[in-house]
């Protein structure tokens, strides 16, 4: 895919540029400039988190609750809540992006949730409580789900048509033969070294087919010990299917620079949560997902970081028995970190600070795969309908009109988080997006440079802090101070 069908991995080929430009001169003093603003900003988002936690001592208190827009705002999420993490991702994300997120909280928690919230004991009874999927919450998750699946299988049609128009190309050239050799001649000087190079330590096809198979006996036992609702052959079925999609997902990345894994994934759930049935299908169907979720994603991701090391005239192998040590590392410190947020905070909470939003959208998912259209609350279903076909129509128009026009469409996919997680999200995403764009305004060639740096610094600051946090949580240390706000 690297050598013989020259595919970008666009991603992998601009961190592989970033590299390669450390190491000049004007590079190298480069380099320096932004580790010292890293640095910089990093050392304030740190502060200003361990500032932030001392007036955060109970329920709805502290800056992460600040009424910025005034109370009756504050209670439809719009507000502005001091977070650098967020604030650093709207640097790092396009305008579209984040102007898309504020599209997103405008169209729910400003006009639906509260247009719902007025339909209390018409669509659905007074009675239950916001949090039932049968209340407003349904309305919020399955609508934002609608929107995501929308916008996934169109993407995910489409990067299938080029990927298939694009190898039966490739496959009916007639230059393309059996003595077609990797190791072009005519090719410029620096691309031969790279691909002598990434040939001569590439990975015996044995080790994979031995690897592959291993692991996949290993999984055939182990997942339906921690998971009897995932019958062993149904893990059986996945490993088969797995090599050939991981395929299509790789060559399609080269292509588009999309990881198409969570549409593959989600397609494994339905199919599983259906055909287990309803005593098992939740489980079978989360757990399928993220099994074939897992392998067809790191296919994708390792073609980006080997596409990286073949710019950067790094050995293939090399690469690999990094990747495995990083692999081995996180296997015990995901659960470790996983556990220690579980213990020391209220995580999956709607009303925390740790909604994990689209843990509910995945569980709600399998439940509509399960159950059908019954799960969904009164006139759901037809409100999905609409969302679903605008999240395509966007798509199409996003392509089909001219680019003058269809870069300003929004992107359905970012419009969906803002309905479960809440506006100021995308207000602290749009306050970075501000920063940026003034930035460039007024010294862009200095913007160009520090952004990246600064957003990390921010978010890198901020993350950090929740090490000392978890640990005072764990200790039964609280916040000595609560700010809170409420009207005279």
């Amino acid at each position: 895919m690297i050598i013989d069908y020259k595919l970008a991995y666009p991603s992998g080929t601009a961190t592989a540029v970033l590299i390669n430009g450390f190491h000049t001169p004007k590079g190298d003093k480069m380099a320096k400039k932004q580790v010292h603003g890293f640095m910089k900003y990093f050392s304030f988002s740190f502060l200003w988190a361990g500032f932030q936690w001392f007036y955060a001592g109970g329920e709805q208190c502290g800056f992460v609750q600040f009424p910025t827009f005034g109370l009756k705002a504050w209670k439809n999420t719009f507000y502005f809540d001091f977070s650098m993490t967020y604030i650093g991702a709207g640097m790092i994300c396009s305008h579209l992006v984040n102007l898309s997120l504020l599209l997103g909280a405008v169209l729910s928690w400003g006009i639906m949730w509260p247009i719902l919230k007025g339909l209390k004991g018409e669509w659905f009874p007074a009675t239950l409580s916001e949090s039932s999927m049968k209340s407003v919450n349904g309305y919020k998750v399955f609508i934002s789900i609608s929107l995501i699946l929308g916008d996934g299988l169109y993407n995910f049609l489409k990067i299938l048509y080029f990927t298939g128009s694009s190898m039966h190309t490739r496959l009916n050239r007639k230059d393309l033969t059996k003595d077609d050799i990797s190791i072009d001649p005519n090719q410029p000087l620096d691309d031969r070294r790279r691909n002598e190079v990434f040939i001569r330590d590439k990975i015996p096809i044995w080790v994979a087919c031995v690897g592959y198979i291993l692991f996949s006996i290993i999984s055939i036992v182990v997942i339906p010990l921690m998971f009897p609702q995932l019958k062993w052959y149904y893990v059986v079925v996945a490993y088969i299917l797995a090599p050939s999609l991981s395929f299509c997902n790789a060559y399609g990345a080269g292509l588009t620079d999309m990881n198409m894994a969570y549409n593959y994934g989600k397609v494994a759930l339905f199919v599983l949560a259906a055909v287990t049935g309803k005593n098992d299908g939740v489980v079978a169907g989360l757990v399928g997902c993220g099994l074939i979720k897992s392998i067809v994603s790191i296919s994708s991701d390792l073609m980006h970081d080997l596409k990286t090391g073949h710019l950067t005239l790094t050995s293939p192998r090399s690469m690999i028995v990094s990747q495995a040590i990083g692999t081995a590392i996180g296997c015990v410190v995901a659960p470790l970190t996983f556990f220690l947020f579980y213990k020391a905070f209220d995580v999956g909470n709607p009303n925390g600070q740790y909604k994990a939003p689209y843990a509910i959208i995945y569980r709600n998912m399998a439940i509509l795969g399960v159950e059908g259209f019954s799960a969904l609350p009164q006139h759901c279903l037809q409100i999905c309908y609409g969302f679903f076909g605008f999240a395509v129509a966007a798509n199409l128009l996003r392509d089909l009109a001219p680019k003058k026009i269809g870069k300003y469409v929004p992107l359905p996919m970012a419009m969906a988080v803002p309905f479960l997680v809440g506006a100021y999200f995308a207000i602290d995403m749009c306050v970075g997006s501000l920063i940026v764009f003034v930035w460039h305004k007024l010294k862009h060639n200095k913007a160009s440079l520090m952004v990246p740096a600064v957003a990390s610094g921010l978010i890198c600051g901020d993350g950090l802090w929740i090490l000392p946090s978890s640990i005072l949580a764990l200790a039964k240390v609280r916040p000595p101070i609560c700010m809170n706000f409420s009207p005279t």
